[in-house]
Formats: C-alpha cells, sequence, structure tokens
C-alpha cells in the first residue's frame, strides 16, 4: 500500500454548483434536461424532458458510461415541437447491449441545445474494456469507475483517503470546497499521479479556508475524464468503511415508482446487498438526502429487488423536488422524485 503526503497548493477558485446533468444554452431563461423514466434491460430507455425549447431538432446519442454521450451512436432524431415536458422511449443499441451503465445525450442539430444523463442498464452487466493510453483515454487498467472513501481526518489540518479502482499513471488535481458542491472549482490543495492505480492512500492538507466548516467537499480530477468525489465531517476521527464479506458485487440503485403529493413515494431498488440495513434519508434538491431526514430503515432481507413506500417527512411538505437517500455503512444510492402525484 502506497501513502502519499502532499503539499498544499493555494488557487482559489470560485465554487459552483452543477448537479446531476449537463446541460447546454444560449439565450434562453430555462435549461433543456431530462431524467430517465424507464428501461427494459438491453432493449430501451424512457426518458421524460423538462424545459426543452420548442420546435427545436435533436439526435439522440447512447455511449459508454463517462462519455456523456460525446461521440456516441446515434439511436434517434426527434423535434421537440411544443416544447417543455414529453416522454421518449429509445432503443439501446447492439454495442452497448450488456453493458452496466450507459450514457444518453440529446444533442441540437439546429440549435445549441443539448442535455445528458445516464442509466443502469443491467448491473450485472459488463463495464467498457481498457484502451491503449493516449492524453484522451488514459488505460484504466480496473474495468471499474474510480471512487474513494474517507479513511480519518484531523480536524481543520488534514484528511487521509483510500481510493479504488483507480486508472494508472493518471495525473489527478485535488480540490476541496464547501459542503454540496462536490468538490466542484474547489480550492486546489495538491497535484496527485495514480501510478500503479487501483488501491492507495494519500493524505491532503485542509485549506485555511475550510478549515472551520463542518462538513468538506473533497474531488480528485484527471487527465482523460476521470473525477471521483466525497465528502468528509471536519472532526478529529477514523472512520473506514467496511463492506460486507459474502461475494456480493455492484451497486445498489432505485428508481422513483410513484409519488402522492405531500404524503407517499413508492421506490423500487435493484442490486440490493444481502441482509444489509440502509436508513432512508429525505431532503431538499440537490443535496442528494446527505444529512436529511431519516424517515425509515430498509432491512434488505434476500437483497436483490424490492419496492418500498415512505411517508414525505412534515419538514418538506410544499416542496416541488425532494431528495432521497438510502445509507448504509457502506453501500449507499440516491434519487430525487417531483412532489406531484404520479405514477
Amino acid at each position: 500500500m502506497k501513502k502519499h503526503r502532499l503539499v498544499l497548493q493555494a488557487a482559489a477558485l470560485v465554487l459552483v454548483l452543477s448537479l446531476f446533468l449537463g446541460v447546454g444554452r444560449v439565450q434562453a431563461s430555462t435549461y433543456p434536461t431530462f431524467s430517465i423514466s424507464a428501461v427494459e434491460k438491453d432493449v430501451s430507455v424512457t426518458i421524460l424532458t423538462k424545459d426543452m425549447p420548442a420546435n427545436k431538432n435533436f439526435k439522440v446519442l447512447m455511449g459508454e458510461i463517462g462519455t456523456k454521450g460525446i461521440g456516441g451512436i446515434e439511436v434517434a432524431t426527434f423535434n421537440s415541437g411544443e416544447g417543455g415536458a414529453f416522454t421518449a422511449t429509445f432503443n439501446i443499441p447492439a454495442a452497448l447491449k450488456g453493458r452496466a451503465q450507459i450514457a444518453i445525450r440529446a444533442q441540437g442539430t439546429d440549435n445549441p441545445y443539448f442535455a445528458y444523463n445516464w442509466f443502469w442498464n443491467d448491473a450485472s452487466g459488463t463495464w467498457p474494456e481498457p484502451t491503449e493510453p493516449d492524453e484522451q483515454t488514459p488505460d484504466c487498467g480496473c474495468g471499474n469507475i474510480p471512487t474513494f472513501s474517507i479513511v480519518s481526518v484531523v480536524k481543520g489540518e488534514d484528511v487521509t483517503i483510500h481510493t479504488y479502482n483507480f486508472p494508472k499513471n493518471v495525473e489527478f488535481t485535488v480540490l476541496m470546497g464547501k459542503m454540496w458542491t462536490r468538490g466542484i472549482k474547489g480550492i486546489e490543495v495538491a497535484k496527485l499521479n495514480s501510478g500503479d492505480g487501483g488501491s492507495f492512500e494519500a493524505t491532503f492538507d485542509i485549506p485555511a479556508e475550510l478549515a472551520s466548516d463542518e462538513r468538506v467537499s473533497i474531488r480528485l480530477e484527471g487527465t482523460g475524464g476521470y473525477f471521483a468525489y466525497n465528502w468528509f465531517w471536519n472532526n478529529t476521527g477514523s472512520e473506514p468503511p467496511v463492506p460486507p464479506s459474502d461475494g456480493y458485487t455492484g451497486y445498489p440503485y432505485f428508481f422513483i415508482e410513484s409519488v402522492v403529493k405531500d404524503s407517499k413515494v413508492t421506490i423500487k431498488a435493484y442490486n440490493l446487498p444481502k441482509d444489509y440495513e440502509f436508513k432512508v434519508l429525505m431532503g431538499k434538491m440537490w443535496t442528494r438526502g446527505i444529512g436529511g431526514i431519516e424517515v425509515a430503515t430498509l432491512e434488505t432481507g434476500e437483497g436483490g429487488t424490492l419496492t418500498a413506500t415512505y411517508d414525505i417527512p412534515s419538514d418538506l411538505i410544499g416542496l416541488q423536488r425532494i431528495s432521497i437517500r438510502l445509507q448504509g455503512d457502506y453501500y449507499y444510492a440516491y434519487n430525487w422524485f417531483w412532489n406531484n402525484t404520479a405514477n
């Protein structure tokens, strides 16, 4: 195991919040976006648009996860008609069948608008094969998504992380910022080369501007499009996560099945680990449910797929959108929903 001690490099940048979707806009007061409504594995995906401009032409692209659909396979074209909100279903191309996750993009052909998202296609599916390294696509050597956990914190001084599935020989910039920012355009605190990749530990100084913050976001942003982010409580302590040892692989995730406005939300969860307990949290939009109101606990039993209904807490009644999170000791998943009665 490698351990790096990295030196503070002060470079304060403006903090911005840009969650969930990538969006393009020119001379418009709203951003076109879309959410994933339904997926039929290896067959099709249905999207629900929001704030689409009227009478514009788009092509629909699908590609490998992490690409944002850029340069992906063209699967359809459509005209936005009256714009606003509508649903549309697109076939998954043969080249992406069997993939665990797929990126999808709507790209304007006669206009500058675009929006992108991604979806789970097959929880036990395959991941992109590593390619020969170059400046755009470094050799991952891991076939998975780079992540990291928080190992320990010395309040106001430093934080130690443990990485997983990191690509080889990629230069990362380490950023820290305010909570909820995911570290995007945060304060640069160090540079890191991932070396042999995989798992290693590294310690970074907490910048003076964040030394008194209760919680801090941290982000590793690398060349070739790689990134990972997390957050930590700025308190001295150690919280190494311990995954279950029953052979479980993959990630839990869930979709929104239905909502009764200001009353209940029903979710359908997939790829749950066995005999695992999650706290069910709800919070304001953009929080991802982190630090939200605990509304229930979820016992996974045999794991796999499960449907459950939860009450919307009184503190969130009246909100237009609500975040919901399943938080375990090691695993977690989150989503959000419109607080309107609908299936």
